[in-house]
């Protein structure tokens, strides 16, 4: 088990086995990036400078877009220099200056985004939708067991945790009228997701297989897709999510590695058909990532990632695999995290089977969908190295009133 100088406990969720990346800025609105460690964030330009180090460059950034296009190999070197300044008792004297407790900065969008696409890879929140909006059909869509159905989103409207979400407006057909009509969002919900950071330029009309797969994922940080179901429901036949999806995304401000996660690995469930030979190989794997949804200081669920039906390397391979290329800052989602049992559903749509089930808060308020004031967080945490539970940080969001 690595040690290290700081005065933490050794099973401390933000210890030394989970080091998230991050973008902050302090008293003087500069921003650059630093890793969590404890409740404090090291700036990790001021401890390159301090100690020697080459890589100030790296770090005296607006975002880790940089860091992302050095590449797989840079992303393992730097993370050892990252252990080793906080490891090691003889860099304790220059690094320990440039620790800032939390409640001293601010935090920031960690990536600047370049495409955001949106997967729908849990089998137990599509069976949900399923059975909510076709009870005489069939649960699953034709296609759903053989590809990684997703949509491309707007990357524009990807916003950091704590940033206030402004209740959407757009046409909407309600249940009991023939023609649509034009105002707020009532029945705004949340999705509780996992979003993969994607670095490793590719050319236009190449493809990423799922074992090359592991080169372009840098890691990995929350993520919740704010939904406005009525206006989705009009406007997605026939092209599928549009306005209902684009005003807003919130992601955590920490990145967590994928090399933190390998102790979080686990075997994909059975996945049948046979997926088509593309979307197979060496590299499948899901992630045991525990989830806790919280409405207004409320548990209302807590869905597992380890049902996930598509591996991440799948879901990266079905998106190149028509030849779109990758960029650095590339962000893809896995859509709503949904497990078997009633509590470990990901959504207000599914929690409440589409506003027939309200849920009821310890206050005695009720819920089928958000009401302005509302703040929902989604928390995550998962195995570390040395039997160390680790962090992945949280993401959260308060709805204001439509303007």
């Amino acid at each position: 088990m690595t040690s290290s100088w700081l005065d933490l406990p050794a099973d401390h969720p933000y210890g030394i086995t989970a080091l998230p990346y991050g973008v902050f800025s302090g008293a003087d609105g500069v921003r650059r990036v630093g890793v969590r460690v404890g409740d404090q964030v090291l700036d990790l330009g001021a401890a390159a400078g301090s100690t020697g180090s080459g890589t100030a460059r790296l770090w005296q950034q607006p975002s880790l877009n940089a860091l992302l296009a050095e590449g797989k190999p840079a992303w393992e070197s730097a993370r050892a220099w990252v252990v080793g300044l906080l490891s090691d008792p003889e860099l304790r004297a220059a690094v320990e200056p440039h620790l800032h407790h939390l409640s001293d900065v601010t935090l920031h969008l960690p990536v600047e985004v370049a495409d955001y696409v949106d997967f729908y890879a849990s089998e137990h929140h599509a069976t949900n939708v399923g059975r909510i909006f076709r009870p005489d059909g069939d649960a699953l869509t034709p296609n759903w067991k053989h590809l990684p159905i997703g949509y491309h989103g707007r990357s524009g409207t990807v916003v950091v945790s704590g940033t206030d979400i402004r209740r959407p407006v757009g046409q909407r057909r309600p249940p009991t009228e023939d023609q649509p009509v034009f105002g707020p969002s009532v029945r705004l919900d949340i999705e509780a997701e996992l979003g993969f950071v994607v670095a490793g330029g590719t050319e236009l009309g190449s493809r990423v297989s799922v074992d090359e797969a592991s080169e372009h994922l840098f890691g990995v940080l929350a993520f919740n897709d704010w939904s406005a179901r009525d206006i989705q429901a009009w406007e997605y036949v026939p092209l599928g999510p549009f306005l209902g999806k684009s005003f807003a995304s919130s992601v955590g401000a920490w990145v967590t590695p994928m090399e933190a996660l390998q102790a979080a690995k686990t075997p994909l469930p059975q996945q049948d058909p046979r997926p088509m030979d593309y979307l197979l190989g060496d590299d499948l794997f899901g992630l045991d990532i525990a989830i806790e949804v919280e409405l207004n200081g409320s548990v209302v669920a807590r869905p597992p990632y380890s049902t996930m039906y598509w591996s991440p390397s799948q879901m990266l391979a079905h998106l190149t695999v028509n030849g779109a290329s990758l960029r650095d800052g590339d962000l893809f989602a896995s859509g709503t995290v949904s497990g078997p049992e009633a509590d470990q559903r990901g959504s207000l749509l599914e929690l409440t089977w589409s506003g027939e089930q309200p849920i009821t808060l310890p206050n005695g308020s009720t819920r089928t969908f958000l009401e302005d004031g509302d703040t929902v967080t989604i928390r995550y945490s998962a195995p570390g190295a040395d039997g160390i539970r680790i962090g992945l940080g949280e993401v959260t969001g308060t709805i204001l009133p439509a303007d």
